[in-house]
């Protein structure tokens, strides 16, 4: 996993609406000239708000906006996330950093191989656009419980890509290391815009603050410092 890609100029950023990958993208213009963002529609039920924010956020990074739709990759999961008949799972605040629930909670919300399928969408356009790497936004608090959030994922899908790409690719993981409250921290610090965040599983307009993807949204908000000036801003007003 290259943090900063020495040499490189240019770079395809997976954009899911969500603060980890908005982060990530705003924080890789330091050393590359973003040149697409892409987000993906596998039939999650936040799809169109994700698709709506992370239009938002590309058009403010001044980079052309590419949505990807891949049903099958929905069709063929059990995941909450997918299944919007599906009972999300519930976390309480002081469980968020509990590891045994909240791994429970992931595989609760595990898409098959969904990490791996975006990150060689947007390599596909890398390699097809002559770009030098791919930005995710992979971090240290998902970490803990998806293996797909892991710099040992980055690195080992840097070397896949070795393979399977005619170019060099870099994977870039400039949160990989943050927690949210840090990303919040540094959003705040690099004067980036928070108020067209989606990080809610569930479908909109706006964010539950129930579902733990929001319960941790909340609290690195409010460790942040950046609550409750951006919550009227994303839709609903935290209870």
């Amino acid at each position: 996993m290259d943090e900063r890609g020495a040499g490189a100029d240019s770079a395809v950023v997976l954009l899911s609406g969500g603060l980890d990958s908005l982060v990530a993208a705003h924080l890789a213009t330091r050393a590359y000239r973003l040149r697409l963002a892409v987000t993906a529609d596998y039939r999650q039920r936040a799809a169109d708000a994700e698709m709506a924010a992370a239009a938002q956020q590309a058009a403010a990074l001044g980079v052309e906006h590419q949505g990807v739709h891949l049903p099958w990759l929905g069709g063929i999961s059990a995941s909450a996330l997918t299944d919007a008949g599906a009972a999300l799972p519930r976390l309480g605040a002081n469980e968020l950093d509990d590891v045994a629930a909240a791994g429970a909670t992931a595989a609760a919300v595990w898409v098959p191989n969904r990490n791996g399928v975006l990150l060689m969408v947007a390599a596909a356009y890398a390699e097809a656009l002559g770009c030098d790497a791919v930005v995710m936004g992979i971090n240290a608090e998902e970490g803990a419980t998806f293996p797909d959030n892991t710099p040992q994922f980055a690195d080992a899908a840097q070397r896949l890509l070795g393979y399977s790409s005619a170019r060099p690719l870099s994977v870039v993981c400039p949160v990989a290391e943050m927690t949210k409250t840090q990303m919040v921290m540094a959003a705040r610090e690099h004067g980036i815009p928070l108020t067209t965040l989606h990080s809610c599983y569930e479908a909109g307009p706006g964010h539950c603050w129930e579902c733990e993807s929001c319960l941790r949204l909340k609290r690195a908000l409010e460790d942040g410092g950046a609550w409750p000036s951006v919550s009227p801003h994303l839709h609903r007003t935290g209870r």
